[in-house]
C-alpha cells in the first residue's frame, strides 16, 4: 500500500505547527509566564526550546522521515525490541483523544452562545451549570450533560470528515484553511486586547520581569514542562505527520519553524489574554491579581466575563475569541487521532477509511463519560495522569532508546542529508544527556508533589485518584501487547 505524502512543505508545516498549537497555549503559557518571572520567564522557556523542544523535534521527525511509518512501525523498524514504545505513545495520544475532544466541544458550544453572549452574567453558572451541569463528586455520573454531548458529537463528526479525505485533501486542506486564520484572528484578539482602557496594566503584570526568578529551580523546571508539553511531542504526532514527507526533505529547519512558530504564538496570545484582563481588572476597580486565572476557569468563566465589560464589539469579539479557541483545538484533535489511524493501517494493513472509522468509533465510546455530569472531575484526574507522565516517559524512551541504543549518529546523518541548518554536537549532548536528565527530573519532580499532596489538594478521594492512575497503567499494559500481535506491513 503507497504511502501518502503531503503535496507541499507549506502543508506539513502548517499541520504541524497546527498540531503544536492548541488549548495549552492559550490558557496555560501566559498564566505560567505571569506566575514565575514574567519576562523573564521567556529566558528559562526559550532556552528549554532550544535544548529540549528542538532536539526532540529533530529526532522524532528524523524517525517518521527515515522509517516511513507509524510511531510504532518507525521504532521497531529502527529496532524490533522499540515497537511498544511507538505504542505508548499511541496509547498516551488516545487517551488524551478521549478527553479532549469534549474540550472541543464545549469550545464550539461557546462559540454558538459568543453571537449573542449566551453565557449570561452568571458565566460560572453557565459552565458548571448548563453546560457541564456538575455533580457533586466524580462518582455521581448523572447521566449525560446534553450540551457537552451535543458539542462533542458534533466535533467528533468535524475530524471524521477531515480524517477520512486523508493527508493531502483532508489534513493539510483543513490546516491551509486553519492555520492562516488562526493567525488572523490572533492578530486581531492582540489589537482588540491591547486598546482597552487598562491594557497596559495588566501587560505590566504579564511582562514585567523579575530576574531573581531565574535563581529558582522550580521557574526552569516550569519552563522545560511548557516547552514540552506544548510542541505534541510524545503523542506519535511529529513521527507520524513526518513519515508522510516526500524524500529529501529539510528536517532540521521544518522542526525549528513549528517550534518557534508554537512558542511566537503562546508569546503573542498573551497580550490579547493579559490585555483583556488588564481592563476588567481595571473596570472592577481591582488588581490584575484578582481577575487572573489558568485552564478551563481562564477560558470558560474569566474571559467571558471580561468580554461582558468590554465598551464595544462585544459579540464580535467573542466571536473571534472562540472561534480562535475552536480552530486551535480542532487542529490539534486531528493530528492525535491521525496519530492512531495511522498505527492501526500499518499494524493491520487496514484501509484508511476503516482505521478512521475505528478510532473515532472508539475515541466517541471513551469520551463519553466526559460528557456526563460527573465527567469534569474524570477529565481532571486522568488529564492529570497521563499528561504528567504518559508523555514524558515517551520522550524520555525515546531518546535512550534512539540516541543511546540504535545509534544517535545514524539519525543525525539523515537528518543532515538534506538540512540546510546542521544537527551537529549540541544536538548529541541534547538529546543524549540534557533531554533525558530533564525528563528525568520533571517526573521525579512531578511523583514528590503526589507523595507530598496527593492532587486535588483533597478534592478527590484515593479511589478516584488510582482510577487515573489505572487509567495510565492499563495504556503501558496495552502498548506491550501490541508488537505480540501480528499481522503488519514489515
Amino acid at each position: 500500500m503507497a504511502r501518502e505524502v503531503w503535496n507541499t512543505r507549506v502543508g506539513f508545516i502548517l499541520a504541524a505547527v497546527g498540531s503544536a498549537v492548541g488549548l495549552g497555549n492559550i490558557w496555560r503559557f501566559s498564566y505560567m509566564a505571569y506566575e514565575n518571572g514574567g519576562g523573564a520567564f521567556l529566558i528559562p522557556y526559550f532556552v528549554a526550546i532550544l535544548t529540549a523542544g528542538i532536539p526532540l523535534m529533530i529526532l522524532e521527525f528524523g524517525l517518521g522521515s527515515k522509517f516511513r511509518g507509524s510511531a510504532p512501525m518507525s521504532l521497531k523498524r529502527a529496532k524490533k525490541s522499540f515497537e511498544w514504545i511507538g505504542w505508548l505513545g499511541v496509547m498516551t495520544g488516545f487517551i488524551i483523544t478521549t478527553y479532549y475532544a469534549v474540550i472541543v466541544g464545549w469550545s464550539l458550544t461557546y462559540l454558538v452562545n459568543a453571537f449573542t453572549l449566551g453565557w449570561g452574567t452568571d458565566t460560572a453558572g453557565f459552565l458548571f451549570g448548563e453546560v457541564l451541569e456538575i455533580s457533586e463528586s466524580p462518582w455521581v455520573l448523572g447521566g449525560f450533560a446534553y450540551k457537552a454531548l451535543l458539542g462533542l458529537l458534533a466535533v467528533w463528526a468535524i475530524v471524521w470528515i477531515v480524517e477520512k479525505k486523508g493527508v493531502q485533501g483532508g489534513i493539510e486542506k483543513a490546516n491551509k484553511i486553519f492555520m492562516p486564520l488562526l493567525w488572523i484572528l490572533l492578530v486581531v484578539l492582540v489589537l482588540r486586547g491591547v486598546t482597552l482602557v487598562g491594557s497596559l496594566e495588566g501587560l505590566e503584570w504579564y511582562l514585567k520581569p523579575d530576574f531573581s526568578k531565574l535563581t529558582d529551580p522550580k521557574i526552569w523546571i516550569a519552563a522545560y514542562g511548557q516547552a514540552f508539553f506544548s510542541l505534541s511531542l510524545g503523542m506519535a504526532i511529529m513521527i507520524t505527520y513526518s513519515s508522510y514527507l516526500p524524500n529529501k526533505s529539510d528536517i532540521v529547519n521544518n522542526a525549528f519553524i513549528v517550534s518557534l512558530a508554537d512558542a511566537a504564538f503562546s508569546f503573542t496570545m498573551g497580550f490579547a489574554v493579559f490585555g483583556t484582563l488588564g481592563y476588567m481588572a481595571a473596570a472592577k476597580g481591582v488588581g490584575i491579581q484578582e481577575v487572573v486565572a489558568s485552564g478551563v476557569g481562564l477560558v470558560f468563566v474569566v474571559l467571558p466575563e471580561a468580554l461582558n465589560m468590554l465598551p464595544g464589539l462585544k459579540a464580535l469579539t467573542a466571536v473571534v475569541f472562540f472561534l480562535s479557541i475552536l480552530v486551535a483545538a480542532l487542529s490539534s484533535l486531528i493530528s492525535i487521532v491521525e496519530g492512531f489511524a495511522a498505527a492501526m493501517m500499518d499494524k493491520f494493513e487496514m484501509s484508511r477509511s476503516r482505521a478512521v472509522d475505528i478510532t473515532i468509533g472508539m475515541a466517541l465510546l471513551g469520551s463519553l463519560i466526559y460528557a456526563t455530569k460527573g465527567g469534569l472531575y474524570w477529565l481532571d484526574i486522568i488529564d492529570h495522569f497521563v499528561n504528567n507522565y504518559g508523555l514524558l516517559l515517551v520522550g524520555l524512551f525515546e531518546a535512550v532508546a534512539i540516541c543511546w541504543v540504535y545509534g544517535g549518529d545514524k539519525i543525525k546523518e539523515w537528518v543532515n542529508s538534506y538540512s540546510d541548518i546542521m544537527a551537529g554536537s549540541w544536538w548529541d549532548i541534547a538529546t543524549k544527556v540534557f533531554l533525558p536528565l530533564v525528563l528525568i527530573v520533571l517526573l521525579a519532580q512531578e511523583t514528590w508533589n503526589n507523595i507530598v499532596e496527593p492532587y486535588g489538594g483533597g478534592d478527590y478521594d484515593i479511589a478516584a485518584l488510582m482510577v487515573g492512575v489505572g487509567v495510565l497503567v492499563a495504556g503501558i499494559i496495552i502498548s506491550f501487547i501490541m508488537p505480540r500481535i501480528k499481522k503488519e506491513v514489515e
